[in-house]
This record gives C-alpha cells, sequence and structure tokens, in this order.
C-alpha cells in the first residue's frame, strides 16, 4: 500500500499542477478584464439602438408620410456606405469570415454606420428586423479592443464571438440562446465549446448593462395550457417541416432578388431607391401598413403585431405577406437584420397552421417564433434555448422538436452564407471540407446551368 501511495505521489507532479492552475487563472482573469468592459459597451450601444428604434418608429407612427421617403433614406444610407463602407458591406457574414479566418479585422466604422442605416430604415418604414446590427455593433467593438490590445488571432477570434454574444443577448433579452448563438451560427454541425464560458459571461453582461439602462423586452404569453403528449410533440415535428421549407424560401429569396438586384443595377446607391419605392407599391397595393418596420409595435389598437398571433384569431396569409415585405426590404440594400421579421413569420405561419392541426393558435405560434428562426439560421440548440427563455419551460419537447425538423429540413441553405458545413445534414459528396452556404448555393446555381 506504502509503496503504491509513494508511486502515485512521485507520478503527480505537484508543482506543475499549480503552475498550469495559475497559468489558467491568469488567462482567465485577463480575459475577463477585456471581456467584461467590451460586453458592458455592447450592451450599452444595444440599449441606445433600442430606444432608437422605439422612437423612430412611434414618429413614423404620428407622421405617416415619412414613408414616402424610404426611397430617399435608402439612397442615403446607400451612397454613405458606397463611399465609407464598402469594406463592412458584408455585415454578418463579415464577422463569421473573420472568426473562421482572422485576417484584417473588423473596421470600427461598422457600427456607426450599421447603426444609423437601421434607424434610418425603420424611421422611413422598411421591412427589417435588429439582430444584424446588434450582432455587427458586438462585432465590431471586439474587433476594436482586439486591435487596440494587439491581441494575437485565437485571442481575437473568441472576442469576436463573445461580442456576437453580448450583442444578441442584450437586443432581445436572451442571455443563454445569445452565448449558444454565438457558438452554434460559424458552423452547422459543429459547436465551439472553447468559447462557452467567455461568450456566455459577454451575453450575460450585455444583458445586465441594457437592462440597467431601462430597456424592457417585448413579453408573449402563452394563455392555452395543452398536455404536452405523443400526439402534440408529433404536430409539432410535422409543423417544423414548414417551418423549415418557409425559413429556406426566405432565405433563398433574399439571396436571390438580391443578386439579381445587383446584376441590374450594379450602382449600389440605387438599389434601396428601387426596394424603397416596391415598398410603397406594396403598401398601396394591399391596402395595408402592418407589414412595416419591426412589426413590434402597432399605429393603432386594430394593427397587426407579433402579439397579435399569440391571440384567437387566424391570420391565414399574414406570414406570407411578411414575407414579400422583408424580402424586398433586405435584398434591396436596407440594414437591419432578418431574425424579428423572422419571428414575425414564424409566429404568424404557427397562428396560420393552429386550426389545421387542432391546437390553440398561441401554442403554434410560440412553437413557430423560434422554429421558422431555427431552420433560416441553422442554429436550433439556439432557438430552443430561446424558447425557454421567452416562453417558459412547459413547452420544450414540441418546441425542441419542430426547431431540429425545421433545421433538418432547410438543407445547406441559410441566411448567412459565411456559414461552414463542418457536418452535412445529409451525405453531400459535392461538399469540400468546410465549405460555406455559398459555396453549396454555387453548386446548386451550376447544377441547374448544367441541366438547362
Amino acid at each position: 500500500m506504502r509503496a503504491t501511495f509513494r508511486n502515485l505521489y512521485d507520478q503527480f507532479n505537484m508543482a506543475a499542477f499549480i503552475r498550469d492552475r495559475r497559468t489558467h487563472a491568469t488567462s482567465v482573469l485577463r480575459l475577463a478584464l477585456i471581456l467584461v468592459p467590451m460586453a458592458a459597451a455592447v450592451g450599452t450601444l444595444c440599449a441606445a439602438f433600442l430606444r432608437s428604434l422605439d422612437a423612430v418608429t412611434r414618429l413614423r407612427f404620428a407622421f405617416p408620410w415619412l414613408l414616402y421617403l424610404l426611397p430617399i433614406g435608402g439612397f442615403v444610407v446607400g451612397l454613405l456606405y458606397h463611399l465609407t463602407g464598402r469594406s463592412v458591406e458584408g455585415g454578418n457574414n463579415l464577422i463569421v469570415e473573420q472568426i473562421h479566418e482572422p485576417g484584417g479585422g473588423v473596421p470600427l466604422r461598422m457600427a456607426p454606420l450599421i447603426f444609423f442605416g437601421t434607424v434610418v430604415t425603420h424611421l422611413f418604414g422598411g421591412s427589417a428586423g435588429r439582430e444584424g446590427t446588434a450582432v455587427q455593433l458586438g462585432g465590431s467593438l471586439a474587433s476594436g479592443f482586439g486591435r487596440a490590445l494587439r491581441l494575437d488571432a485565437e485571442a481575437t477570434r473568441t472576442l469576436l464571438m463573445t461580442g456576437i454574444a453580448a450583442g444578441f443577448g442584450a437586443v432581445f433579452g436572451t442571455p443563454i440562446a445569445g452565448a449558444v448563438f454565438a457558438l452554434e451560427v460559424l458552423a452547422i454541425g459543429r459547436v465551439e465549446y472553447r468559447a462557452l464560458v467567455p461568450c456566455l459571461v459577454a451575453a450575460l453582461v450585455g444583458d445586465w448593462t441594457c437592462l440597467a439602462w431601462g430597456i424592457h423586452h417585448g413579453v408573449y404569453h402563452v394563455d392555452a395550457l395543452v398536455p404536452v403528449d405523443a400526439l402534440l410533440v408529433a404536430k409539432a415535428g410535422v409543423a417544423g417541416i414548414a417551418f423549415g421549407l418557409t425559413g429556406l424560401t426566405f432565405a433563398e429569396a433574399n439571396h436571390a432578388l438580391g443578386g439579381w438586384l445587383k446584376r441590374v443595377i450594379p450602382y449600389g446607391p440605387l438599389r434601396p431607391v428601387i426596394g424603397g419605392l416596391a415598398v410603397i407599391a406594396l403598401v398601396w397595393l394591399l391596402g395595408t401598413r402592418d407589414y412595416l418596420g419591426l412589426g413590434t409595435l402597432a399605429a393603432t389598437p386594430d394593427s397587426l403585431t407579433i402579439a397579435s398571433f399569440f391571440g384567437p384569431d387566424t391570420h391565414s396569409w399574414s406570414w406570407a405577406l411578411k414575407l414579400l415585405f422583408t424580402v424586398v426590404t433586405l435584398s434591396a440594400g436596407f440594414k437591419g437584420g432578418e431574425v424579428t421579421p423572422l419571428f414575425f413569420i414564424g409566429a404568424a405561419l404557427g397562428n396560420a397552421l393552429a386550426p389545421m392541426f387542432g391546437v390553440p393558435s398561441g401554442l403554434f405560434a410560440t412553437i413557430g417564433f423560434v422554429a421558422l428562426f431555427a431552420g433560416a439560421a441553422n442554429t436550433p440548440l439556439a432557438c430552443t434555448f430561446m424558447g425557454i427563455e421567452l416562453f417558459g419551460a412547459a413547452y420544450t419537447v414540441p418546441i425542441a422538436v419542430a426547431c431540429f425538423v425545421a433545421y433538418l429540413c432547410s438543407g445547406h441553405n441559410g441566411i448567412y452564407l459565411s456559414q461552414r458545413v463542418a457536418v452535412p445534414k445529409v451525405p453531400a459528396a459535392h461538399l469540400t471540407p468546410d465549405a460555406t452556404l455559398r459555396d453549396a448555393r454555387t453548386h446548386r446555381a451550376s447544377r441547374r446551368r448544367t441541366r438547362a
């Protein structure tokens, strides 16, 4: 026994153990000293951004004629990017690319440009979101911190991921989902666990900072209590197919129309002018302004918002109309994001599907709210956590099932073309290791041309 203990003691190098722990503690402390102020700065910017969105949306409600200035506002933002922001036009995709292959970093000017561009979009009525802006604010500030402190490539890579987590967590009030989103969005089938704790800390600090500035996030209630049984889970799975295919449609329509406009109108500042005129024409043709802006505030009590789809009334085609308005807005080059419109589209589609499945509309609106985003962004884990954070744990199982099915059904498509395919959803011989969704899309296009 004594000999065995002596052998164990000899093999256990106490000095090396203490040295390793000290090195680890020093590294963690160094990262925390950078991470906390960076995330707090991101949370502060997100708070200012959310207040600005609220203010300009209410201003647009008070002065409806502002809609007719949408083409002019789009031209101003397009010209500003054309003259000073060509290097940051990639937006979220640029941040993802810099995380995969650190190079020149994310220019700091991305932050003011995307802030101003998104506020202008919402002031004049463009149908866009806010997640893209929050992620770009976080990525831009994180990259700026990395350059100022002369961090190496690996540390900068981690810091960029924490910037995404801080921005996402702060703008939606979902820090767990924000942390997981930053880990999951980079590559299909692979989660970057090395940055798990830093991303969680950044998302929490960003969210707490945003709340400390008095920001209140929207609250959605599921009034109906339905027992979670095998039948409900099966229905959620079938509905997940519809959510995944709709997410695929949204992403592909956005990329296709955006690519077509770039070919037809090479001069960038003119594309938002055409898009703005198209949005105005849609408002006149359909006789409604319910599909402008974020979709979280209403100009009148009878106007549609995301909250409307959690009530008893059925809105059969609202999801398709919001999809149309958003695709026209974003593909023309207006700034913002896709996620909040995807929440609107998903909740509206869930509301429309609910009567067919014999379930309360609020329940399927809840599931569609996150599942359609899961399919469009290829982030089923983050969206499952978001569903729990926003709606509680009562419907975790059907939410998770719908998110996972939507993820599978959206294929190798998505709103972020720089996302890599680490583990294909289905066998795909044409995909090289770590091919991007852009590569997959290019391959599909070449196959279609060959067949034609």
